[in-house]
């Protein structure tokens, strides 16, 4: 008999209050919203669990770094992110508070602080949606370095750096030429190319020996024509699984 009335007992409708039907409705568009937000464009923007792929470009000034990122975007559908670029985006930027400190930073062939650079390249992999990065001109320093680190370490898979190797007489002549016919930049002229250099010498180098210490280097003769260069490149990209 007790177990009769044991199994009447579960069988019977368990009263639902309408602030428990609220809860688990609220309970399923959450879950709803959070697999639309990782599966679909949200703000024209896809979001994605992938961590991010980043190779980065160094060089001396005039290396050629900014012809062959093009290249690779359009073999390898890389996002390019050029450290340069986006400095100078900042610099010009109506209302920017870094403009400028970032003018008086590349003015004299200084590297601009890190927080400013790291921020800028980490919102702009954000808002690109993708997952495969070039960025060019950086780190140029131990700081550069330690910033990422710091702020992009758990964030990005870095795979190797692409170090385009010329020579300063070529990469002089490169810049003054750009300057000349019209490049805009207020850093392709003589006087700013012997800091940058300086710079380069002084601050990128080492970062790029740490890389070779650790296996992370892939250097490219950046002295011939564009083509060339790019053939080596191109095996580089592929033998690296792209």
């Amino acid at each position: 008999m007790w177990r009769a009335i044991t199994r009447v007992a579960v069988n019977l409708p368990v009263p639902v209050t309408l602030t428990q039907q609220l809860q688990r409705q609220h309970s399923t568009n959450l879950h709803l919203l959070q697999k639309f937000i990782y599966t679909n464009k949200v703000g024209g923007v896809i979001m994605s669990s992938e961590t991010p792929k980043v190779v980065f470009v160094l060089g001396g000034p005039g290396a050629g770094k900014g012809t062959q990122c093009s290249k690779i975007v359009d073999r390898f559908q890389f996002t390019h992110l050029s450290a340069g670029d986006l400095l100078r985006e900042e610099r010009s930027r109506e209302g920017s508070e870094f403009g400028s400190l970032i003018e008086d930073y590349i003015r004299n062939g200084k590297i601009v602080p890190v927080e400013v650079t790291c921020s800028l390249l980490e919102n702009a992999m954000k808002n690109s949606g993708k997952t495969r990065f070039l960025i060019d001109g950086f780190p140029r320093n131990q700081d550069n370095l330690d910033g990422w680190n710091r702020q992009m370490g758990g964030k990005a898979d870095m795979q190797f750096v692409l170090f385009f190797d010329c020579s300063e007489d070529v990469c002089v002549q490169r810049c003054l030429g750009r300057g000349q016919s019209g490049s805009g930049r207020s850093d392709d002229n003589m006087e700013s190319l012997k800091k940058r250099i300086q710079t380069y010498n002084n601050d990128s180098l080492p970062i790029i020996k740490h890389f070779k210490n650790d296996g992370k280097v892939q250097t490219i003769d950046a002295s011939p024509d564009a083509d060339k260069v790019f053939s080596e490149v191109e095996r580089v990209f592929v033998a690296s699984g792209f």
